[in-house]
């Protein structure tokens, strides 16, 4: 995901894409335990991805707190 993609996203549509990120990367650790990881580069896209949302979600959320002061 591109960081305009992400910003382009409501909150909810953003918690659940990041519910989604975290679940696959739960699957691909499991993979890559096991051995049976064939693509090592998805584990670092999914892990710059989570970190795009979270940081999105913090900016928005210091925004709000920032507009309520």
């Amino acid at each position: 995901m591109k960081i305009g993609e992400v910003r382009d996203l409501s909150q909810d549509q953003l918690h659940d894409e990041l519910h989604k990120l975290k679940k696959e990367q739960f699957n691909l650790r499991f993979q890559a335990a096991s051995g049976q990881l064939e693509n090592t580069d998805r584990v670092r896209v999914l892990r710059r991805d989570v970190a795009r949302i979270k940081t999105i979600l913090t900016e928005r959320e210091n925004a709000e707190a920032k507009s309520a002061d």
